[in-house]
């Protein structure tokens, strides 16, 4: 049976934004995602990190660097409570300086390969899944996908870029927010519990 998904943006969304970053002891959960990791724990998904990591393209840093940052995601979440289901890393760029990296892809947010890969490899239900992101391309990729989304309302996106998948299905101003969301929505989907049996007169 095909298993949703919560589809969680790395730097500002779960993590605190530091550019190009791949120090573990950098790595800070950003305002309110214990708590989502925690609550997200007690529900039905898998979680999930999808994140654009271009540094790899741009020569900042190697590939088997994300091997550290996927250990040190693995430890946070358990420290929340939370299982980690794993990570996908786009790490192209159009304009990259590193081969093979330096090229267009179907991986890189706005589009959906890496949540369409996801849900290939560890059988998941998009329809019933979501995405959460701080700007809209993530949106997009989201949406693109099949799943539905939740914008991040942290001041993170700037251009306001405009379009018919780039509208997000709900908005949270953090990720505890967002997490909440979630978990009502699937309260309202849940079929009613079976009415008891009547006791014999």
């Amino acid at each position: 049976m095909l298993r949703p998904a919560v589809f969680l943006d790395k730097d500002g969304t779960l993590l605190e934004d530091v550019p190009y970053n791949i120090d573990p002891s950098l790595m800070r959960l950003a305002p309110g995602a214990r708590e989502a990791l925690t609550l997200l724990a007690t529900q039905p998904f898998e979680l999930f990190v999808i994140s654009n990591q271009s540094g790899v393209a741009l020569g900042k840093f190697p590939r088997a660097a994300l091997k550290n940052v996927e250990a040190e995601l693995t430890h946070m979440f358990a420290e929340s409570g939370a299982m980690f289901s794993g990570a996908y890393w786009c790490p192209h760029h159009p304009d990259g300086t590193v081969a093979p990296y330096s090229t267009a892809c179907d991986c890189r947010k706005p589009a959906p390969g890496l949540l369409l890969r996801a849900a290939r490899e560890h059988r998941l239900d998009l329809a019933r899944s979501w995405f959460i992101g701080d700007i809209l391309d993530d949106v997009e990729a989201g949406n693109r996908a099949g799943c539905r989304t939740i914008l991040l309302d942290n001041g993170h996106e700037t251009e306001w870029i405009e379009g018919p998948q780039r509208v997000p299905t709900a908005r949270a101003a953090d990720l505890h927010e967002a997490a909440r969301i979630i978990a009502n929505a699937m309260e309202a989907a849940a079929p009613p519990a079976p009415a008891g049996e009547e006791t014999a007169q």
